[in-house]
């Protein structure tokens, strides 16, 4: 991938980071990136080690967290507010990256992480696929 390609993709991605709410697809993105939508899925995930629309949602998720959080707006309002519009989908992708449902994240007391520093806390906060314990198996390596 040469460095017109990074530079292309890194606007789109800087898109999704400012406009995560706003309603974003694959082929608007990609006239972002002045790329075809097949070639700028590939070359996204080349780059980023995950799909557009992955990481988007991460963003989604993150943004997510931090207005449960706060607590004073409820788990369906807080999914349109990040952009999502199918409460399930949201709930889903949110239980499959925190490791709990938007309601129970919500409910539990987060003033631990008050106390831990703003640049240790966005490593910790950060929604992840891989959590200790988790298995994950291929399903292409499944018969």
């Amino acid at each position: 991938m040469d460095l017109e390609d990074l530079v292309r993709l890194r606007r789109a991605r800087d898109r999704m980071d400012r406009e995560y709410a706003q309603p974003l697809d694959v082929p608007a993105l990609a006239r972002t990136a002045l790329m075809s939508p097949g070639h700028f899925q590939r070359s996204f995930r080349a780059a980023y080690g995950e799909t557009p629309y992955g990481y988007l949602m991460t963003r989604r998720i993150e943004r997510a967290k931090a207005l449960l959080r706060r607590g004073d707006l409820t788990v369906t309002e807080v999914c349109l507010a990040v952009g999502c519009t199918s409460l399930g989908s949201f709930s889903s992708r949110f239980t499959e990256l925190v490791g709990e449902t938007p309601s129970a994240y919500r409910a539990r007391s987060h003033e631990q992480g008050a106390a831990i520093p703003p640049c240790v806390a966005k490593g910790l906060t950060r929604p992840r696929r891989d959590r200790p314990g988790a298995t994950q198996t291929d399903p292409r390596t499944q018969l």
